[in-house]
This record gives structure tokens, C-alpha cells and sequence, in this order.
């Protein structure tokens, strides 16, 4: 079988590093460019990780010439620059997974409310597959473009729409309280990322307004068929990877029980092989460099709880990236993602 050839746009940051890794290892992908707008070293001297494994040096490439030379485009640009190359590339033939937030919301004054800029490709809002393919996996198989979701409404909408879609919880009063590593904020600069800042210290920040709140309520709304609303507190903690999140629901009958939910949970996932339902309380370190989810569930009062762990590089961004790739190649799903955390 002849390899997929891939131009990964954006290679600096930690999702890249993370994609390059995963694909170095798939038998089917060759890894044929890798851009920057402004880094013009080898990639092995940005991630050093990679030294002697892929020695290819960044540049900015024409969008002509990412054409010529690839089958499927990984875009990590920043939020807007994806949606300014997409179009052209789609228009050529070349297959594009999207790593940022560009074509996951469902209408342009929605995108420009949340992201304060005027989308640069506003007809394709609300008719780009959303990636996560535990929901929508028959559309992602027939696609060219895929929104690839945010971490955080990974961890948040997986462990909901099965309450929601089955009606046993309300869909307009969902709590989620969710903690990330400082990797979720990128590999740049920024004064709450510093050390000294992060370490020995967990914060809340953009409360009641974080840009991932219309993409949970979005899909979970399209996923269940019930409008559903979310008040969505992200925390940063001091560690390097990883997400917890913690849900918190009203059901609508008092007779509901832990196990009622793990058998709705077992039943609702059975064919994922990326999803599993546990028993005890999960943490991060769980799945910590995998593709992997773990789910569980509790009631205590008039509340239904769920605990949900991602690792957010992988499952949170580039795992995802590669289990939509290999859906949309036609690639047995699992390829280069079966690994242990």
C-alpha cells in the first residue's frame, strides 16, 4: 500500500510535536513538509525530541507547492489562518484536518461573538464534519475537511451525551469544572505559564466566558437533539498534560444509580476502542500519552457526577487528528494509536 504524503502547517508547538510523533510510527503516513512562518531550522532543532527520527526543515511553503506535494494537510495554525488556506486546498484535492477552533462553530457571528474576528471562509460554518468520531464517525468517513475538537469539550461532551440523549438528565442546568495541564496553553510565552506563576498553584480563569462553552453546547445539542446549556469553569494546574473534568447534572428520576449509568455508558460506547468505562475514580496519569478516555460515574444527592480523563495533547488534539485520518483514508482506525500510558 502506498503511503498518504502529509504536510503538517504550524510545526513549532506541542500539538505538532505530538502529531509528528504519532505519525512517524504509522505505516501508512510520510511526513513530506512541516511549515513555519518564520522558523527556518530543522524541525529536530525545534523539538529535539526528534533528532535523527525526522531532520526536515521548516518552511514557509506556497500554497502551490503544499498542493504538489501532499495528499492531506494537518493544520495547526493559529485560530483564522486555517480558514484562510482551507478553501484552496480543498479546492485542489488535498484532504485538510483542522487542529484549530476555525471550522468547529456553526455560524460566522457565532465564531466572531467567541473569537472577536469576522471568519475568513463563512458559507462552509455548519456544514464541516466535527471530528470526534465516537459521534459522527459515518460523516468523518466521507469527508475532505474535519473540525478536529477542542480538548476540553472532548472530555465534556463525551461522558454527556449519553445522558442527554437518553433523557435521564436535565440538558439545560449542566455544570462543568474541568482542569488542564499548562501544555493547553501552547508553546509560548505567557506570564500565567511561567514557573514560578503555575508551579504549587491551580487558578480558575476565563469564567463564564471561555470560547470552548458554544462548542460543548453545540455538540451536545446536535449529538442528543436536546438543546442543552453548560456553565463551564476551566482551571490550570501545575502539570505538564493531561484533563480532568467533572460534570455535574440533574437527573429526572430519583431512582437512578451508579450502575444505571456505567451499563448506559457500556452499552452507548461498546465498539469504541478508545473509550473505557471504569469503576474507580480516574485520573490523569491513567491515559497520559494516549488516545484513550476514561469514564466514570457517580450520584450523590440530586446530582449526577461523571469524571472523564484525556491526555490534551493527544486525545485532545493530535490523537483525535490521526484517528480522523486514518477514517478518512480508509485506514484501520486504531493504526499508530494503540499505546500504552
Amino acid at each position: 500500500m502506498s503511503k498518504t504524503r502529509i504536510t503538517i502547517l504550524g510545526a513549532t508547538g506541542y500539538t505538532a510535536l505530538e502529531l509528528i510523533k504519532i505519525l512517524l510510527r504509522h505505516p501508512y503516513a510520510d511526513i513530506v513538509a512541516v511549515t513555519s512562518r518564520e522558523d527556518k531550522r530543522l524541525i529536530s532543532q525545534v523539538h529535539h525530541s526528534l533528532s535523527g527520527l525526522l531532520d526536515l526543515q521548516l518552511s514557509n511553503l506556497s500554497l502551490e507547492e503544499v498542493v504538489l506535494c501532499s495528499d492531506c494537510v494537518f493544520s495547526c495554525l493559529p485560530h483564522t489562518a486555517s480558514a484562510k488556506v482551507a478553501p484552496e486546498l480543498l479546492l485542489r484535492g488535498v484532504k485538510v484536518i483542522d487542529l484549530s477552533a476555525d471550522y468547529r462553530l456553526d455560524s460566522p457571528d457565532k465564531f466572531q461573538h467567541w473569537y472577536s474576528e469576522p471568519h475568513p471562509d463563512p458559507d462552509r460554518l455548519g456544514n464541516v464534519v466535527y471530528g470526534l468520531p465516537e459521534l459522527f464517525r459515518k460523516q468523518i468517513i466521507d469527508t475532505n475537511l474535519i473540525a478536529n475538537p477542542g480538548c476540553f469539550p472532548t472530555s465534556a461532551i463525551l461522558p454527556l451525551v449519553p445522558l442527554v440523549k437518553s433523557n435521564i438528565v436535565e440538558s439545560t442546568d449542566i455544570i462543568i469544572d474541568s482542569k488542564s495541564g499548562v501544555s493547553g496553553g501552547g508553546r509560548t510565552a505567557k506570564l500565567n505559564y511561567l514557573y514560578c506563576e503555575c508551579n504549587e498553584n491551580i487558578s480558575a480563569y476565563n469564567v463564564g466566558k471561555h470560547r470552548h462553552t458554544p462548542e460543548i453546547e453545540q455538540i451536545i445539542s446536535t449529538s442528543s437533539g436536546k438543546q442543552t446549556t453548560v456553565i463551564f469553569t476551566p482551571h490550570l494546574t501545575p502539570m505538564d498534560r493531561g484533563i480532568l473534568t467533572t460534570t455535574y447534572s440533574i437527573p429526572k428520576t430519583t431512582s437512578l444509580n451508579k450502575s444505571d449509568i456505567l451499563d448506559l455508558f457500556r452499552r452507548f460506547y461498546v465498539d469504541e476502542p478508545f473509550i473505557k468505562i471504569v469503576d474507580h475514580l480516574p485520573g490523569t496519569k491513567d491515559v497520559a500519552g494516549t488516545n484513550y478516555v476514561h469514564i466514570t460515574a457517580e450520584v450523590v444527592g440530586n446530582r449526577v457526577i461523571t469524571i472523564s480523563v484525556i491526555d490534551n495533547l493527544i486525545k485532545g488534539a493530535s490523537g483525535a487528528a490521526v484517528q480522523n485520518f486514518n477514517l478518512m483514508f480508509n485506514y484501520p482506525e486504531t493504526t499508530a494509536l494503540l499505546t500504552m500510558p
